[in-house]
């Protein structure tokens, strides 16, 4: 069965980091085009950052300097660090992955999908 299996999301105050992860099973999910978005409450799905199969790496502007995608082939794991958090970054992140055109703004071209783990951040 396929299925990606998310962990690491929890409550920190600004400026605080976290690092979520995302475990494949069933396939190779870090062979394919890996990512992370994420969504606020009232909010459209926002892509956070992509991994391709290269581990070349894409981020949100929003996202820049603070966020690192990475990807651990060995463990079939994708991670995702966050450091210097912000209020407006509290959203549900997911992780995905397989997608054909690996871009940030095609969510829907990813084939598979985490549960999703919760993001806050507030003092």
């Amino acid at each position: 069965q396929v299925q990606l299996v998310q962990s690491g999301g929890e409550s920190v105050q600004p400026g605080g980091s976290l690092r979520l992860s995302c475990v494949g099973s069933g396939y190779r999910a870090t062979s394919y085009c890996m990512g992370w978005f994420r969504q606020a409450p009232g909010k459209e799905r926002e892509g956070v950052a992509l991994i391709d199969v290269d581990s070349n790496t894409n981020y949100a502007d929003s996202v820049k300097g603070r966020f690192t995608i990475s990807k651990d082939t060995a463990k079939n794991t994708l991670y995702l660090q966050m450091n210097s958090l912000k209020p407006e970054d509290t959203a549900m992140y997911y992780c995905a992955a397989d997608s054909w055109r690996c871009m940030l703004v095609f969510p829907d071209d990813f084939s598979d999908w985490g549960q999703g783990t919760q993001v806050t951040v507030s003092s």
